[in-house]
Formats: C-alpha cells, sequence, structure tokens
C-alpha cells in the first residue's frame, strides 16, 4: 500500500508522530512560505500510484479534493483516496482543535488498516403510494423499541412560508423512509399521532421540525418524552458546530452521504441562472431526496444513540440538557408562535419619515466646503457610504488625526467607534455617524420587517439556546430580537399592542453584579443589595468613603459613581485600569488617569475582598482544568487556557468567568419566563410571553390581567432556586404601555396619529 502526504510548504513538524505509517512526504510549494499563491505550486506528482492522499491543511485539501472546509471535512474519505486533515501546528496556540485531529487521526488509521468504509448500506427508501405509506407506519407501532427519530424536509425556514414535502422516520440502525405528504391520508395522519404518542420522539432542531408537523400536519408530540441531537450535542460540547452534516461527519460511518443532493442543487442553480440561496428543497427529484432525507433520520438515530448515554452519566449535564434546553426549546417553540405584534401602519409612516430625516442628514454632509472640494476634484457625488471615499475626505481633505484602529484586512477603520471620537477634532464625522445611524435602522430593521409581516400583524422570528457559549439567548432570522437599538426607539415604537392590550417588559437590574455577590459569596456586596438604594452611588459611596448621604452621589459625585460603575462591570469581563480610565473619560468628559483608575480599583477589592478571592480561585481552577461549570451544572470547555499565545490564554480565563456569571442571569431570566408561561396557562390568563431580550421578558396581556400578570411574573422571577441573596431577592422593574418603547416613540419623533397620518398622505 502506498500512501502520500501533501501539505502547502516545507515546515518543522514531524508528520510521522501522528501517522504511524510509512508515506511520501510531498509539498505543494517547495520553498518555505506561509501564504501559497497560486504561482508558487511547484509541486508535480502522479497521486494514481497512491491509494491514499492525505491532505494537511485548507490549501492542499482544496487544491486536491476541492474540500472547502476542513474542520468539517476532517478525517473522511472523499473519492475513495483523499483525506483531509488540519495542520497540526496550529494546534500548540488553538489547543480546542486536539479532539477533533486526534479523532481525525483515529479515522485516518482506520481507513488504512481496512477497519472503516463511509457507507450509506442499509435500508433506505422513500415512499410515495398511500398502502405502502400505511403499511410502513404500522411495522413502526409494530417493531419500535422505546424511540423513533423524526426529520422532515420542506420548502421554508418558517411554517407560514412554505409547506411540508416529506416526513422521514427511522425506528431502527440503518433504516429509514420518506414518505411523500401527498401520499398521506388522515389513516396515514392517525398512525403518526399514534406514533408520536405512543413513543419517545427524536429529532435534530426539534423546534424547527415540531412547529412543521404540528402547524402543517395537526401532529403533536409527547411534551414530556423528546429528545433533541442538536441539544445532545450542545452539552457536550457547545465550541463545536452542531450541525447534523457536520455531526454525521465527525461521529457515524455515513460519510458525505448528501453529497448527490449537493451536487443536484449546484448544477440546477447553475443552469437556470438562480442564487443557491434561492434553491427549495420542491426542486429535488423524489428519488434524490428521498434517499438524503431517509439517511438523515438515521444519522439523527445514531448520534442519539452515541449522545444520550454520555448525558446521562453525569447529573449537571443531564438537568442542564433536560430542565434547562429540552423545556427552555419548548418553551421557546410557544413563544415564536406568538409572534412580534407590529404597529403596521406607523412602521410604513416611520419608514417615510426616516427618508425625510436622511436626506436631511445628507444635505448637511453635502454642506460642508471639503465635500464639495471632493465633488469637485474627483468628478462624481460623495457617497457616505462610501468607506474610501470617507477616508479620503476625513484624512486628506480634512487632514484629521485618526487613532490607529485597523480593520480585518489592515485598513484605516472608519467604524462608529472611530467617527465618534473623529467628531471631538470636526463636525463632519459626526454628520456621518447620523447618515449611517439612521440608515441602518431603516434598512436593517424596518424595511426587512415589513415584507415579512404575517397576515397577523406579527412577525416571527428565531430565538435561540444554543448559539452562545455562555448560554446567553441569541436571536436570528428575520429578525434579531437581542439587536432592537436601544438609543434610538423608533422600532420599539413599532412593536405595539392591539387595541385592549398592553405591552409587559420586566428587567432583572443589575443582573450581572447580583449573581456575581451571590456566587462570590462576598456580604460587602450583598449588602449594596439589601440596601435597597442605587447600586453604582452606594458602591462609590461605600469604596470612597464619600461625605453626602447615598441618595446625593449621582449629584455630587458623579464622576466617582461613574468609576464604581466602570470598575464594578469591568472586573467580570477582565477590564484593566487603562479601559476603566477610558469608559470613566468617556461618560464624564473629563480626564481620569489610569493612576487614578489603579487607585480605585485597589479601593474597590480592598472593600469587596471576598469578590476579588472568587475571582482569583476561578481563574485558577479554569487554568488548571481547562473547563468551569455554571450554578446550574452549564459546563464550558476552555481548552485555550493551555495555549501558547498568552494573549488567548487569558482570553479564554475572561471567557470562563464571564461565562459563569452570564449564563447565571441568562438562566435564571429563562426559569422565570417558563414558571410564568405555565401559572398564566393554569390559570387562563390572556397573557402571552413573545420575546426575551438580554435580561427582560416581554408580553402581550390583556387590560383586565395587567395587574395579576405582572405580581406572577415578578414572584415567578424572584424564585429561590438556591441562588438568591437572603432576604434580597434580585430587583425587577416593569413597564407597562401601548407600545415597546413606553412613550418615548411619540416623545423623540413626535409622531402622533394625526402626523402619522399626513406623512402616510405624502
Amino acid at each position: 500500500m502506498k500512501i502520500a502526504l501533501i501539505d502547502k510548504a516545507p515546515n518543522r513538524t514531524r508528520y510521522s508522530d501522528y501517522f504511524q505509517f510509512e508515506f511520501d512526504h510531498h509539498h505543494m510549494s517547495s520553498i518555505p512560505i506561509t501564504k501559497l499563491l497560486k504561482k508558487d505550486v511547484d509541486l508535480e506528482v502522479d497521486l494514481d500510484q497512491y491509494d491514499f492522499v492525505i491532505l494537511v491543511g485548507a490549501e492542499a485539501a482544496k487544491e486536491y479534493a476541492k474540500i472547502t472546509s476542513v474542520t468539517n471535512m476532517a478525517g473522511q474519505l472523499v473519492n475513495d483516496k483523499f483525506i483531509a486533515i488540519s495542520n497540526p501546528a496550529m494546534l500548540s496556540f488553538k489547543p480546542e482543535g486536539k479532539p477533533d485531529f486526534q479523532r481525525a487521526c483515529d479515522k485516518i488509521h482506520k481507513y488504512i488498516k481496512g477497519e472503516l468504509r463511509p457507507t450509506t448500506v442499509g435500508d433506505y427508501a422513500g415512499i410515495q403510494d398511500t398502502k405502502e405509506a400505511k403499511r410502513f407506519l404500522r411495522e413502526v407501532l409494530e417493531n419500535a423499541q422505546g424511540y423513533v427519530a423524526w426529520d422532515t424536509e420542506t420548502t421554508a425556514l418558517y411554517p407560514r412560508d412554505g409547506y411540508v414535502l416529506g416526513l422521514s422516520l427511522t425506528y431502527k440502525t440503518h433504516q429509514g423512509r420518506y414518505i411523500e405528504t401527498d401520499c398521506l391520508d388522515e389513516v396515514c395522519i392517525d398512525l403518526l399521532r399514534k406514533i408520536a404518542k405512543d413513543f419517545v420522539t427524536v429529532f435534530h432542531n426539534m423546534k424547527f421540525d415540531f412547529k412543521m408537523i404540528k402547524y402543517h400536519l395537526d401532529i403533536d408530540f409527547d411534551r414530556t418524552r423528546v429528545h433533541d441531537t442538536m441539544l445532545l450535542h450542545y452539552v457536550l460540547d457547545e465550541n463545536d458546530s452542531h450541525g447534523l452534516k457536520p455531526l454525521a461527519l465527525k461521529y457515524t460511518d455515513y460519510g458525505d452521504y448528501d453529497s448527490e443532493l449537493d451536487t443536484f442543487k449546484k448544477e440546477y442553480c447553475a443552469s437556470h441562472g438562480m442564487l443557491q440561496d434561492d434553491f427549495t428543497y420542491d426542486l429535488i427529484p423524489f428519488d434524490v431526496i428521498a434517499q438524503y432525507a431517509s439517511i438523515d433520520t438515521a444519522v439523527t438515530f445514531d448520534l442519539f444513540n452515541k449522545f444520550w448515554p454520555l448525558v446521562q452519566k453525569n447529573d449537571k449535564l443531564r438537568f442542564v440538557y433536560e430542565k434547562l434546553l429540552i423545556d427552555g426549546t419548548l418553551f421557546l417553540m410557544d413563544m415564536e408562535e406568538v409572534g412580534i405584534p407590529i404597529y403596521r401602519e406607523r412602521m410604513t409612516a416611520a419608514d417615510l419619515y426616516l427618508n425625510e430625516k436622511i436626506q436631511d442628514a445628507k444635505e448637511v454632509v453635502y454642506s460642508f466646503k471639503e465635500v464639495k472640494q471632493f465633488e469637485q476634484n474627483e468628478g462624481k457625488i460623495f457617497n457616505p457610504n462610501s468607506v474610501m471615499q470617507l477616508r479620503t475626505v476625513l484624512f486628506d481633505y480634512l487632514g484629521l488625526q485618526h487613532n490607529g484602529k485597523k480593520t480585518a484586512t489592515g485598513a484605516i477603520s472608519t467604524d462608529a467607534e472611530v467617527l465618534k471620537e473623529l467628531a471631538d477634532q470636526h463636525p463632519l464625522p459626526a454628520a456621518i455617524l447620523n447618515v449611517r445611524q439612521l440608515g441602518k435602522i431603516q434598512n436593517t430593521y424596518i424595511q426587512k420587517i415589513l415584507p415579512e409581516l404575517d397576515k397577523d400583524g406579527r412577525i416571527r422570528t428565531n430565538f435561540n439556546l444554543i448559539f452562545t457559549t455562555s448560554g446567553r439567548l441569541s436571536s436570528s432570522g428575520k429578525f434579531n430580537a437581542q439587536q432592537i437599538p436601544r438609543d434610538d426607539p423608533i422600532i420599539k415604537g413599532c412593536i405595539s399592542a392591539p387595541v385592549g392590550y398592553k405591552i409587559v417588559s420586566q428587567d432583572l437590574t443589575t443582573a450581572e453584579m447580583y449573581y456575581a455577590a451571590v456566587l462570590s459569596g462576598d456580604t460587602n456586596l450583598q449588602k449594596v443589595f439589601s440596601s435597597g438604594g442605587d447600586f453604582h452611588s452606594t458602591i462609590a459611596h461605600m469604596v470612597f468613603a464619600l461625605p453626602c448621604e447615598v441618595g446625593e452621589v449621582k449629584k455630587l459625585y458623579p464622576a466617582m459613581r461613574q468609576s464604581a460603575k466602570a470598575i464594578s462591570f469591568g472586573i467580570l469581563y477582565g477590564s484593566g485600569a487603562k479601559k476603566v480610565s477610558e469608559t470613566v473619560s468617556k461618560a464624564t468628559g473629563d480626564y481620569y488617569s489610569i493612576e487614578q483608575a489603579q487607585e480605585d480599583i485597589k479601593a474597590y477589592f480592598t472593600k469587596f475582598n471576598k469578590l476579588k478571592r472568587w475571582l482569583d480561585s476561578r481563574k485558577e481552577f479554569i487554568q488548571a482544568n481547562g473547563y468551569t461549570y455554571s450554578f446550574f451544572g452549564r459546563k464550558r470547555r476552555l481548552p485555550n487556557v493551555f495555549s501558547s499565545d498568552k494573549g488567548i490564554a487569558a482570553h479564554e480565563v475572561r471567557s470562563g468567568i464571564n461565562a459563569e456569571v452570564q449564563s447565571l442571569a441568562s438562566d435564571m431570566n429563562l426559569f422565570g419566563a417558563m414558571a410564568t408561561a405555565n401559572e398564566v396557562n393554569a390559570k387562563g390568563l390572556d397573557a402571552h410571553i413573545f420575546m426575551l431580550v438580554h435580561d427582560s421578558i416581554v408580553a402581550l396581556v390583556k387590560d383586565e390581567d395587567v395587574v395579576e400578570y405582572c405580581e406572577i411574573l415578578k414572584r415567578n422571577t424572584q424564585q429561590d432556586l438556591g441562588c438568591s441573596i437572603k432576604g434580597s431577592p434580585i430587583g425587577v422593574d416593569q413597564d407597562i404601555g401601548q407600545d415597546y418603547s413606553f412613550g418615548h416613540f411619540e416623545e423623540v419623533y413626535e409622531l402622533r396619529e394625526d402626523r402619522l397620518a399626513r406623512i402616510q398622505a405624502k
């Protein structure tokens, strides 16, 4: 057997340390080189003489096997010859890659020994006949042992935007059936309902398939007996990709089983002049989609058999999986279906209003003599959104002094932070920033939301439990609800309740500091919360021994209060004196030296010494073990603390400490929302949570139920789950109003109903 190994260029890596077999070593370039260009490739080798070719790094994988992602395809056999693997030289900098690298090495050895071959051998088929569908479904009912894997193929990502093409079911290893929905009659649907009721259901991305099946086929599942292999994998490795395809490549022997589908998709789009983003699965021939979909469920079935026993062995991980992720996903699924209520007419009018504001803002920009000079010299109209033109005007025509910040490509940055600093030198950067901010609101939100509204005037988007390693919720899809502008109420003002209802929002107050006080056991810090006063004023009063009443600190000593605030939040994110100095200086407008910041930080930790000891102990634990657990048992794996790069290692430590605090705040908010929803439903109140934003819970509530709902929400959010300060539950702020801005929309924009009507009339 002949084996070749191809890497980018000559290097010091001893591949024989990783591969205990003989191989011919080839370099794509004969000279040492960091960045490989096409002209540098001078390798001439007959690969037909080799049984296997190991491709090290992205360059070799792309050149010889057309592999675009070594991460996803590492250790996979392509075209019966090529096997890609990441460069082991990177492992000293990014130790997080060691498990995947070792897994890929193990697979390579198994391929070479003949112990492993990609296989799609099994009992896979598509069903388009009603009788055959009934026969298979009865077979499932008679033979399934405890659980059944389900999957759907659809024409859209949201139930209301498309339909279900087919269902896949699997009840044993290397078996699956894809049933076209067109052949399902009422008997078939009843059989499916019985399967959903009688057996444990396993999904991959439960929230998607569950909603699709329920909405289109009116099939519900026993919520106490559902599993999700995507959530299981997140519990086992929060740092990795959780998609079905990467997991199949990594943990099963199915290999690149959907390659035929991918090929069809690419060829179809190329021949029809279609973008791949516009491709829908109803364009795929039945025989192609049937094979792919059947194996999808077989992969899900196999992954469940691998992952679930591992989670069961660890009580902490099992609690996180069952009580946070499964229950949380079911709650989010219902919350997403409520939808975010949008006042369509107000948003339309706001769009027209922004057109006027953007035009006015641009006129200000065009009024500057330097801009006029640029247009005269260049012979074209200045575009405020052109980064290159903006650099020319700011630094060549105006001669402003840049702070040195660069983009990822090494170019001079003109982002919001830079423009804010440059505004101290000249008014043009502020005018540019105004144009950008107004345009972002219009383009990112209003003009994307309006076309996506459902017939009931609501927008339904995604809320995700596993898109962050810390456990904090994220949002994606039609509308990113986690990034609603805070400083501008225009979007919040368009999230509005219909007549007879109110928007109720509740925020946890200084949640992360509260839970830092709980976790650290710092009694002095806990006393700050027990006092009930303004948190940052109380901190400043205690730390700096200010000669006034706590209630007077904000007025008499604003800089000291700001310093206390910057230190409180900064220490949880690893901020040093330099960062605190910058934060306070910006907030107060007065220079706050690094030396003063150092003294204040020292005084802070003198007062809250147990907090300091806790932070130091967490740092030591993470550095020694490479992981940490949250209060509720989330495991945060931090392998890069062992990196040879000190910057990477330090960042990993900060991430671990942040995760402990952030995850507790996020989990408590989620537990509060779930408990509230359960109690509200039990009491039959007309109240529906439709959004979780950071540390807030937002609901649509019938007028007559508002008072009771607010009491229930507060009580459930402040429930003692073992992480509360005795006698001082976490503080909450509740707002009630007709829209989510709670009056600020009209206040800022003066867009009352009469003016909205006039704008629309134009």
